[in-house]
């Protein structure tokens, strides 16, 4: 009985329609980056302190400046940094009532009592006019600015589970389609929100479209190529996101409104659809649910642009499927190896996307430049990919990919206790984390592809990926709340949910050359299948068996 990876090996595992579709999916991954990371820029956060419009314009008046300004209507705090003017107390005066003259310099305010900001806030401008300026959300409103990555991450949510059942049941093509559409409306309405109460529902809906499209084109390009092409095409599509980091810090350098850069993450989606006309659906997906002549069809069509000929012996197809051509979430928990590859890839999810995602946003509160920190840990990520691609096909993927989270988390945990004047060491350590993290999340997604079977495949990799929405949610709470206790409290838990992960990983099956499987039992018996299902594809290929006469020693 011919497979579509049979079927596959003649139209061509990675010839010039799977480029064409690799090259054109990649593109999506350059504003995904700015929506998932572009909190560091849209919701920066300057130096700020309560304003008192009486000192206002009598600074004005006077022309004082703003240091004795500040000393007028600012209580001295304790900092990390020494003793420095309060962020969001003031001196209780009313200065309309008193005689302050342009010659009161050496006032004594020690004992005036002081209160929380009772007006507004005065911003040390740095070029940029973020979302916390124009909402003034610092001080007790500071949790806000948390809740606007946190309802991304709802949609995130949200969207992997909507859109995994979406794709698993309707198809790949018309999934992505529904989801640029809603991208499109979404963000550029979150570019024009009036308040802030609105900017979180587009922001909820953006995420929700935006995740679904992304997840649903990683599980095509990993259903369109050859098993030896499926680890190449799924790092590299990941390492477009690394490149849209870059794009980003150079974007928000010179876009400084938060406006403005959200309708340059917004823009690109209206292109994207057109891609309904230009990407075919999945054949794969096609063979699961029983649609192969379609499924033939559009492999023919692949085969002719890659400039090859299916023989005459491909006239039906089938998929070997035993199981029922309608996913369901209790196939990824019904059967012991099924529920131990969940539980496991729900947790590096997790933990991919607190470390990533904090460290990321640390940027923003470390104090540095932010355009430049942005930039260098943006660089970091790129070795990632390479050293992805020089290990897995030699080691395989189980231990590198626990090796990327345990160094993610020991550089955590030492980049905290790394005193602040060791500024470049201690810079050097959490670059090396950051690797670290991105290995582990490149390693994550296109592993959890390698161990579901293709009738759940999209709906596994979806609801997986759920968690690391979750963390997500967590991952700005932790980060910021935390921080104002003590600002390397929150790399103490990113290193310690690091190295669980790491050891979790190794529980894990080696995927390795093994083709993509198609059945529950292949995942519950992989001793049935082929001993070395690689070599057996390589012979295939320099024998040029006739797959029609040879059907039991190629099928896989």
């Amino acid at each position: 009985m011919t497979t579509f990876d049979d079927l596959l090996e003649q139209a061509g595992t990675f010839g010039r329609c799977q480029k064409r579709i690799f090259a054109l999916l990649c593109l999506l991954s350059l504003p995904f980056s700015g929506v998932y990371v572009g909190i560091v820029f849209q919701g920066f956060t300057p130096d700020h302190w309560c304003r008192d419009p009486a000192v206002v314009e009598r600074r004005q008046e006077c022309g004082w400046s703003l240091a004795h300004s500040r000393r007028l209507t600012l209580p001295q705090v304790n900092s990390s940094g020494g003793v420095q003017p309060s962020s969001c107390e003031q001196y209780q005066l009313d200065w309309n009532s008193t005689s302050l003259t342009c010659d009161s310099q050496e006032l004594d305010l020690g004992g005036v009592p002081v209160t929380t900001c009772k007006d507004s806030w005065e911003y040390q401008y740095e070029g940029r006019k973020s979302f916390v300026t124009e909402f003034d959300l610092v001080c007790e409103d500071a949790w806000l600015v948390d809740m606007y990555q946190a309802t991304l991450n709802v949609g995130f949510l949200v969207g992997s589970f909507a859109f995994g059942y979406f794709a698993d049941r309707f198809g790949r093509r018309i999934s992505f389609f529904v989801s640029n559409i809603l991208n499109a409306i979404s963000g550029l309405l979150l570019a024009v929100a009036p308040n802030y109460i609105s900017i979180l529902v587009f922001r909820t809906i953006f995420g929700f479209a935006v995740k679904g499209g992304w997840m649903t084109c990683y599980v095509l390009l990993t259903e369109i190529v050859g098993v030896e092409h499926r680890r190449t095409v799924g790092i590299l599509f990941q390492m477009f996101f690394s490149i849209g980091n870059l794009l980003l810090s150079l974007l928000a350098y010179f876009i400084t409104d938060w406006r403005w850069l959200q309708v340059v993450f917004s823009a690109p989606y209206i292109f994207f659809l057109s891609y309904y006309w230009f990407i075919p659906e999945s054949p794969r997906w096609l063979v699961s649910q029983n649609k192969s002549s379609r499924a033939l069809e559009i492999t023919e069509a692949m085969a002719k642009e890659n400039k090859r000929k299916l023989t005459k012996t491909f006239e039906t197809l089938s998929s070997d499927e035993g199981d029922s051509s309608s996913a369901s979430l209790l196939d990824l928990v019904r059967t012991p190896n099924m529920r131990k590859h969940t539980f496991i890839l729900m947790f590096n999810w997790f933990t991919s996307a607190v470390v990533y995602q904090g460290l990321i946003m640390r940027v923003g509160i470390a104090g540095g430049n932010v355009y430049v920190d942005f930039l260098i840990a943006g660089l970091v990520e790129f070795p990632a990919a390479f050293l992805i691609l020089f290990t897995i096909e030699r080691i395989g993927r189980r231990l590198p990919f626990a090796a990327a989270n345990i160094v993610a988390g020991a550089s955590c945990l030492i980049t905290a206790f790394i005193p602040d004047h060791m500024f470049w060491l201690k810079t050097a350590v959490a670059c090396v984390g950051r690797l670290g993290i991105t290995m582990a999340f490149e390693m994550v997604v296109f592993v959890n592809t390698e161990l579901y079977p293709t009738f759940v495949r999209n709906l596994g990799v979806s609801v997986c990926s759920s968690l690391c929405d979750i963390g997500g949610i967590v991952a700005p709470f932790l980060l910021y709340r935390l921080a104002v206790i003590w600002l390397e409290l929150p790399l103490i838990i990113f290193g310690a949910v690091a190295f669980v992960a790491g050891g979790l990983v190794l529980l894990l099956p080696e995927t390795r050359g093994v083709p993509l499987p198609e059945t529950i039992d292949d995942i519950e018996f992989p001793h049935r299948r082929k001993e070395n299902p690689l070599e057996n594809q390589q012979t295939k290929k320099l024998l040029k068996v006739d797959l029609t006469s040879n059907k039991e020693t190629t099928s896989v």
